[in-house]
């Protein structure tokens, strides 16, 4: 079985998460938008607590400045420690 989720160590596991909820959290923004209703689904599950709610948003955001810096351990990158997953020494 090979999915996301399989080649993926926990850090970037939770960055993956994180941008998912963020970009669902932006769609349903967006959609309810246009039918006149808040699909926001952080705000509507800790919209009672806006201290966790901005720590989410705080935490989507540091997840997307995440994503651009790659990881590179070996389970994210096939066991190769190197970031190029084609390089000489790691496919021997």
């Amino acid at each position: 079985m090979n999915t996301i989720f399989h080649k993926k160590c926990g850090a970037g596991l939770t960055v993956w998460v994180l941008l998912f909820v963020g970009g669902l959290n932006w769609g349903l923004e967006g959609i309810g938008s246009f039918i006149g209703s808040n699909l926001n689904i952080v705000n509507l599950i800790f919209g009672s607590i806006p201290t966790i709610e901005n720590i989410i948003y705080v935490l989507v955001g540091l997840a997307a400045l995440a994503s651009i810096f790659h990881c590179k351990c070996k389970k994210c990158n096939g066991g190769c420690a190197c970031s190029d997953n084609n390089c000489s020494h790691c496919n021997m």
